[in-house]
């Protein structure tokens, strides 16, 4: 797809992997809308992000709220009058990673892991998805995880199979299943949607353990959001890789 003149906007942006790919993204030309709950922080990393020579706005974004949602789409309406790309980056992982048992976790860590990771990602894109029908090469960049795979869950053999927290894993393959349905019903459009899987990276979620560099965590969704036209939708990735659902 063209850049120059790219509208995307990226959800938690304020930090992390959601500023790391808003600055590569800004760095490929194009314009980036960062989401923050925060909105002074939001601010801070797109005065940044325009220090550093990249056209930047921040607005304020709980995907888990209605309101902010609603406003989110109409200030892209009223600004841009479309949508290119858009990032569902914003994420929670209430008991970390292997750290929620099915026999012991509770229904209210399922119910907010839910309403962050599944339920507000369905929302924020069904509340933009009319501006990205606008748009001549829509993207949508669903970020997941590999502890989403159910079947690299099921495979003893699997690098992941004694990595399991019952809220977070099967929230991400929940949002895997709307990348599915999604692809299927907009298969006839311009429109490409695509989970990613970032890699373990060391962000405030992944910890200083992870073996991987925000940069290079930000390269997934960064390259399934610039698709050309002949890239894939609906599928599962990992720097270039498919991984099994």
């Amino acid at each position: 797809m063209a850049n120059e003149n790219s509208i995307a906007l990226i959800t938690g942006a304020n930090k992390g992997l959601g500023l790391e790919m808003a600055r590569q993204l800004g760095q490929k030309g194009v314009m980036v809308v960062l989401g923050a709950r925060d909105e002074d922080k939001g601010e801070a990393a797109a005065s940044q992000l325009r220090d550093e020579g990249i056209d930047a706005r921040a607005i304020r974004l709980d995907v888990t709220n209605a309101a902010d949602r609603v406003a989110a789409a109409a200030f892209l309406e009223k600004t841009f009058g479309r949508l290119d790309i858009l990032v569902n980056n914003a994420g929670i992982a209430l008991e970390g990673f292997g750290g929620g048992a099915a026999s012991t976790t509770k229904g209210e860590t399922l119910r907010h892991t839910f309403e962050t990771n599944f339920f507000a990602q369905v929302e924020m894109t069904q509340a933009v998805l009319p501006l990205i029908r606008k748009s001549a090469a829509g993207r949508i960049v669903n970020m997941s995880s590999i502890l989403g795979s159910q079947g690299l869950h099921a495979d003893p053999k699997s690098p992941i199979y004694s990595a399991k927290s019952l809220s977070y894993d099967a929230s991400k393959t929940a949002l895997n299943s709307f990348t599915i349905h999604l692809a299927y019903e907009l298969r006839d459009t311009t429109i490409k949607v695509n989970s990613a899987h970032p890699g373990w990276v060391k962000t405030d979620m992944g910890t200083s353990a992870a073996p991987m560099e925000i940069v290079d965590g930000a390269k997934t969704g960064v390259e399934l959001a610039l698709l050309g036209e002949d890239g894939p939708t609906g599928g599962y990735f990992h720097l270039g890789k498919l991984l099994p659902w």
